[in-house]
């Protein structure tokens, strides 16, 4: 079969590997249909993940249809279409049982597929502990539809979730990224009094704009005064920093009121510095987000629902042979792309 590997740091490239086998009972082997390419995947490509594992085919963001289930597994079978969540969790730890599976203690947990073992940029893959990671998808609902609820949505869910906020809230969220654009879906569905989405780009300024016109936009060099005059504590109720960089970092906290919530849903290159003598005061409280995927049961029904769409982020779609130019596209940010999805 055709599986995109990352070969080296540097290079990946499409190979021709051996179809994927159940190695436990808890397995299932899952015909991909559709993938997607992620920034992980990059970060991958050039060297930033070092638990990455040379050889091994990359990809997480997935849909696709069982074809074969381990004697263990209960919860789905032979022709279902499924969601991929991109963590490996065990179900039964401490960690597990409390909602919590981005910290699974199974030496398999954690981010596991396209980064420790095959992933899903392929036309098969072989997915551990299937019962959790594996959520069927209702009917009506089409694979593009689904094809984010493993990982970015889930990552958009869980900040939200965490980030408390209530109708009276104004919320500010750095970075329109596809996370950032998902983390501002899902913080939508709290109805915060106000949203405003911060981001350097034009193009995704506008991106915003023309698909969620209830959500305020501004730029980063004028986000602080901004924030102040469209909220009602001189500052931000609550922040989620999605744009991972030192810059926004900064952001965060200083266009947070007093006693706000601060939300970290990015990822950095580098160690980031909490300047505490000028912080001293604001009473702030900073949480950390990141993929914790058990509310894809949840984020899959509000899909069927009609209350989460993020098919307008699929701006550019290649077949699994072309998957070389997909990545050129994608990684030069050329012709507006947002998310490029892969058929298989």
């Amino acid at each position: 079969m055709l599986a995109y590997t990352y070969v080296e740091q540097g290079h990946f490239a499409l190979l021709d590997k051996p179809m994927p086998a159940l190695r436990d009972p808890r397995d299932a082997i899952v015909r991909v249909t559709l993938a997607s390419i992620c920034t992980s995947d990059l970060h991958i490509k050039h060297g930033s993940v070092p638990r990455a594992v040379p050889g091994v085919t990359v990809g997480h963001e997935m849909v696709g249809v069982v074809e074969q289930v381990g004697e263990a597994v209960q919860t789905v079978r032979p022709g279902d279409r499924v969601t991929v969540n991109v963590e490996t969790f065990c179900g039964h730890c401490f960690f597990c049982q409390n909602g919590f599976v981005n910290n699974c203690t199974d030496p398999e947990g954690g981010w596991a597929l396209g980064c420790r073992i095959d992933g899903g940029q392929a036309e098969y893959v072989r997915v551990p502990y299937a019962d959790q990671g594996l959520n069927r998808i209702p009917e009506g609902v089409s694979d593009r539809q689904a094809l984010f609820v493993g990982d970015v949505l889930a990552t958009g869910y869980w900040a939200a979730r965490i980030s408390e906020i209530k109708p009276t809230d104004t919320v500010l969220i750095l970075g329109a990224g596809p996370t950032g654009i998902c983390t501002m879906l899902c913080a939508l569905l709290r109805q915060p009094r106000r949203l405003i989405l911060c981001e350097a780009d034009p193009a995704r300024r506008r991106f915003v704009q023309e698909h969620y016109p209830d959500v305020l936009t501004v730029s980063p060099g004028h986000v602080l005064e901004f924030v102040r005059q469209n909220s009602a504590h001189g500052g931000a109720d609550v922040v989620l920093e999605v744009a991972g960089t030192e810059e926004s970092f900064r952001m965060a906290w200083e266009c947070a009121r007093p006693n706000a919530i601060v939300t970290i849903v990015a990822l950095y290159d580098r160690p980031q510095v909490l300047p505490l003598p000028e912080m001293y005061g604001k009473n702030l409280t900073f949480k950390t987000g990141g993929v914790d995927g058990c509310d894809c049961a949840e984020i899959l029904r509000l899909i069927a629902a009609g209350e989460l769409d993020t098919t307008p982020l699929i701006t550019h779609i290649f077949p699994l042979r072309e998957i070389d130019a997909a990545y050129a596209l994608f990684e030069r940010k050329r012709d507006n792309v947002m998310k490029v999805a892969i058929t298989i």
